[in-house]
């Protein structure tokens, strides 16, 4: 009689002991299929993130009603990027004009069905706070947005500087810092690549790293953009002429980041890098260095590269030329 509940509970065992396994394998095909990228993304809320991976302050997501509160270090442009719209539907929705001036603890609308009811994308009156900082940019610049030219006051220096500006840099207002008048023309141009170029949609493109591909694009990810090959200290380079509107690292998962804007449709983007070599406003040439390869925000060195249109993640590799 004992040997037979002896058996039994052996029986028992063997049978819990396969249920554990088969738990075990589903949980771990279950990781293996969900893992598309060495990016380390920081979940909503949430306060973990890559060893060395910094960031400059706060980093805000949006909130139940759909609206974000900005945070010092935030541009208009980075913001769109983080929430995936067209810039210039974000500035029109919270009635913000150009040169799209921001300021923390504004509060902005990130879609038009959030505006009180409204389903247009008409203007939004905006009433700024009575202690808000003003930072009004000095002289006359090329505002990059069409034709159109954006006048602003004007020092006694007018001349000079006016002319620097308007050829060299646009106006990139950041929230929390003031505007510089102008970024000066370096003594020596920075080095630019001749590597082969592609001419789409407006844009002559080229590869901005050397290395081969490590991911391609997947439309669903949540850094939606393809892993570029290389080592720490390799040069990251624009992908096209452009302005840049976004040097920081307040953008989750993306680390040491760089946003170009390259026309009223197109933004490209380069993280995990481990240095940024430029600032908000600098005009940069296609091939011209931008940054060190790093692996801030990720698992191993790379260059994580997006393209955005109208706001929207696209394939880099239908714009890149071919290798």
């Amino acid at each position: 009689m004992k040997k037979i509940a002896r058996l039994s509970m052996l029986s028992s065992m063997d049978r819990y002991l396969h249920y554990l396994s088969a738990i075990a394998v589903c949980t771990v095909l279950a990781a293996c299929g969900s893992m598309r990228s060495s990016v380390m993304v920081e979940p909503a809320g949430g306060m973990s993130r890559a060893p060395n991976a910094r960031t400059d302050g706060p980093t805000h997501v949006a909130d139940s009603g759909g609206g974000y509160e900005v945070v010092r270090g935030d541009t208009l442009y980075s913001i769109a990027f983080r929430n995936g719209v067209d810039f210039r539907d974000l500035a029109q929705w919270n009635g913000i004009a150009v040169p799209y001036t921001i300021w923390p603890g504004q509060r902005l609308q990130l879609s038009p069905s959030a505006l009180s009811g409204s389903r247009n994308h008409g203007s939004v009156p905006i009433t700024r706070p009575t202690d808000a900082p003003v930072f009004e940019p000095v002289g006359t610049v090329a505002a990059h947005n069409g034709n159109r030219n954006v006048s602003v006051r004007s020092d006694a220096d007018a001349p000079a500087k006016r002319a620097v500006a308007a050829s060299r840099s646009t106006i990139v207002p950041v929230a929390g810092q003031a505007s510089p008048a102008f970024i000066a023309a370096a003594s020596s141009p920075a080095p630019v690549s001749s590597a082969p170029a592609r001419a789409v949609s407006g844009v002559s493109w080229r590869w901005p790293a050397e290395g081969g591909l490590l991911k391609p694009f997947h439309g669903g990810d949540a850094i939606p953009g393809i892993e570029i090959a290389g080592k720490s200290g390799d040069p990251v380079r624009s992908a096209a002429d452009g302005v840049v509107v976004y040097s920081g690292n307040g953008l989750v998962g993306y680390g040491e980041l760089v946003i170009i804007k390259h026309n009223d449709s197109f933004l490209s983007a380069y993280g995990h890098n481990r240095k940024r070599l430029v600032k908000e406003g600098q005009r940069v040439s296609a091939g011209q260095q931008i940054a060190e390869m790093g692996s801030t925000g990720a698992t191993r060195d790379e260059l994580e590269f997006q393209i955005r249109k109208d706001g929207n993640p696209v394939d880099p590799l239908a714009y890149l030329p071919s290798r």
